[in-house]
């Protein structure tokens, strides 16, 4: 890590090694919500059938365990490629903190993901092979396995966004775990981990109501429609309303470490004690705005003290703006954040003092006097380390319309989300949802919104951050290999045809199953099961 390596890197790489990432990240994204959501109403029906035996239960759990069969195998070819992606496009990244970052992915790799792919057999083929209550278990062991790979790889997400239990040593000049735990269990890892995964929940839900109702629409499978509707609407009501819940919790994790997002996404240029939320304004999509100017989007409509409450929940609480940030401002408990000027200066010494450090540590006979006053340099000043590498304030804030904007998509849609579920539990639950064709259509046009509101909040989370690869530590133009822009261009557009392919194979295979329905056994083929 150093000043040379800017000056060696190809530019433009480092924006097409970005929207290749990103270009995997959001492919990967349409299978993983999708595969958390049925494994979780699997699960539920599974139970019902081994409490009823009612072979009824066994044919709908089956049915929808074969989406999810076609959906987990597109899942997992596309994560194995975005994880290569750290050590192709990103390998600065991963040697200054290959450390850290890799030891969730590699508990990720060797436990979840052998608990995923042991119990997945069970429950695809194990139906006349096992009992009835480890087939069950096989299920339900399935989507655990499912959610704890999620589990460290957001934590492997969230340490990106607030980097803790770490230290760096100038002798490797790489940053090396300090605690597990902290690392595993830090309150931004465990809020970001409980709203994702519950929001996937909302898109699982989603698609077995949409699937249900395009079976009613055609007038076919109507008892397993309604009763598939009637569960999957009580699992969209409690994630969704859940997503809210955690969603806050998330709001105020982002106020504390990331307070740049949160006035990116709220167009916030200047701050102050009892902020409001501002709920839509005309805020030109295609040009980042004058933020130095100061002042609010035009036609803003506000919410008074809204975003206090929902960054500090004190209705007076403090909350920085754009400007506020870059200037430097003192938080609600006294601490003071220096201006971004400051910090880049405190940066540039901490570069130049590793230089200094390694220069020395190399020759025969080091002055020991020289080596500490660096180290010693280095050690106050690598807080702001990341901050040597920013050549421009402006490159520290993100971009506000997509921010701003992908905020709104993801809350309005997820709103419309639990409105909608209300609407079709109650429905269902009356028994009179076979009539109502307009709910039908209804339902299949919430499915991609479902999906895009998924696709904003990682949007908003990954942009969010910008320039930082790691917040606040390391910047994109110090972490990018150092390749040219032509081979990862290539391979942009290689994946781009792969990954469209997989998801029309996908789609298609889906849409045939579905069309095919679900296989009816006899009580006599559903005996010979135990």
């Amino acid at each position: 890590m150093s000043n040379n390596l800017l000056l060696s890197v190809d530019v433009s790489a480092i924006d097409w090694a970005r929207a290749q990432f990103a270009l995997t990240a959001i492919y990967h994204w349409l299978f993983v919500p999708l595969t958390l959501g049925l494994a979780l109403i699997m699960g539920i029906m599974e139970t019902i059938y081994y409490r009823t035996r009612d072979t009824f239960w066994r044919d709908t759990t089956k049915f929808w365990q074969r989406l999810f069969g076609v959906n987990f195998a597109m899942g997992v070819a596309t994560g194995i490629i975005l994880e290569f992606e750290f050590g192709t496009n990103w390998s600065n990244y991963s040697w200054f903190v290959g450390d850290i970052f890799g030891a969730p992915l590699a508990v990720e790799g060797i436990v979840a993901f052998f608990m995923e792919s042991t119990f997945v057999a069970v429950m695809f083929f194990g139906w006349k092979k096992v009992s009835p209550g480890f087939h069950l278990a096989s299920t339900w062991l399935t989507g655990i396995g499912a959610t704890i790979s999620a589990w460290w790889i957001l934590v492997a997400n969230a340490w990106m966004q607030h980097p803790v239990g770490c230290e760096f040593n100038p002798d490797t000049v790489r940053n090396e775990m300090t605690s597990f735990a902290d690392v595993a269990l830090s309150p931004f890892a465990v809020d970001k981990f409980f709203h994702t995964v519950i929001s996937s929940w909302t898109v699982g839900a989603a698609f077995v109501v949409a699937v249900s109702c395009w079976y009613l629409f055609r007038r076919r499978e109507q008892k397993l429609a309604i009763a598939s509707t009637k569960i999957a609407s009580i699992v969209g009501i409690g994630a969704a309303l859940l997503a809210m819940a955690t969603g806050d919790m998330s709001a105020v994790q982002v106020a504390e470490k990331q307070p740049m997002k949160l006035a990116a996404m709220e167009a916030l240029y200047d701050g102050g004690n009892g902020v409001s939320l501002t709920a839509i304004a005309a805020l030109n999509p295609l040009e980042q705005p004058d933020y130095t100017q100061g002042g609010e989007p035009p036609l803003r409509l506000a919410i008074p003290n809204a975003l206090s409450i929902l960054a500090t929940h004190d209705a007076n609480g403090y909350v920085p703006g754009i400007n506020d940030i870059l200037r430097g401002y003192k938080k609600a408990d006294g601490t003071v954040v220096a201006p971004v000027k400051e910090r880049i200066a405190n940066g540039k010494q901490a570069i130049s003092a590793l230089a200094d450090y390694r220069r020395l540590s190399t020759q025969p006979n080091a002055d020991e006097a020289a080596l500490s006053k660096a180290k010693t340099q280095i050690a106050s000043n690598i807080g702001d380390f990341g901050y040597g590498y920013i050549t421009d304030e402006a490159a520290l804030v993100p971009n506000i319309p997509l921010c701003f904007y992908a905020f709104r998509v993801m809350v309005g849609i997820g709103t419309l989300l639990l409105l909608f579920f209300l609407v079709a539990g109650h429905i269902a639950f009356r028994c009179q949802i076979a009539r109502h064709r307009w709910l039908h259509v209804a339902a299949i046009a919430m499915l991609p919104l479902a999906y895009i509101a998924s696709e904003a909040g990682w949007i908003l989370a990954e942009m969010g951050r910008q320039p930082w690869a790691i917040q606040d530590m390391l910047p994109l133009n110090a972490a990018v290999s150092n390749i040219g822009s032509g081979s990862v261009a290539t391979t942009f557009f290689i994946f781009l045809v792969l990954f469209t392919t997989l998801l029309a194979v996908e789609i298609r295979i889906l849409c045939k199953q579905i069309a095919k329905g679900p296989d009816h056994e006899t009580e006599e083929e559903a005996s010979d099961a135990i």
